[in-house]
């Protein structure tokens, strides 16, 4: 790979892609997030900490010298979080209208 396009792809990583991939953690984190005596600690923590995660996936984005644990981490987060989401949506029951059939 040259050299110009690791550096946009260190770019993506560290721009658009850790947004992304923040917003799916904080999505996926209420699911496995445990709930606090109010009932909302699953719900308010994960919007406190997605600036903390955003963050996090930007650093590492930049410092760290291997683009390919960047890649792993990245990709690893989101595909993790966002199957957590996809499996709470495909678990839900039918409305009250839909017949099983």
């Amino acid at each position: 790979m040259s050299p110009t396009s690791r550096k946009w792809l260190r770019v993506f990583f560290a721009g658009p892609g850790a947004v992304i991939i923040a917003m799916v953690v904080m999505a996926g984190m209420a699911l496995w997030l445990p709930r606090g005596a109010a009932q909302i600690d699953n719900l308010v923590l994960p919007l406190v900490l997605v600036p903390l995660i955003w963050a996090a996936l930007f650093f590492h984005a930049c410092l760290d010298r291997r683009l390919g644990r960047v890649a792993i981490v990245a990709i690893g987060l989101l595909l993790i979080h966002g199957g957590l989401v996809a499996h709470k949506f495909m678990n839900r029951p039918p409305a009250a209208g839909e017949q099983a059939k």
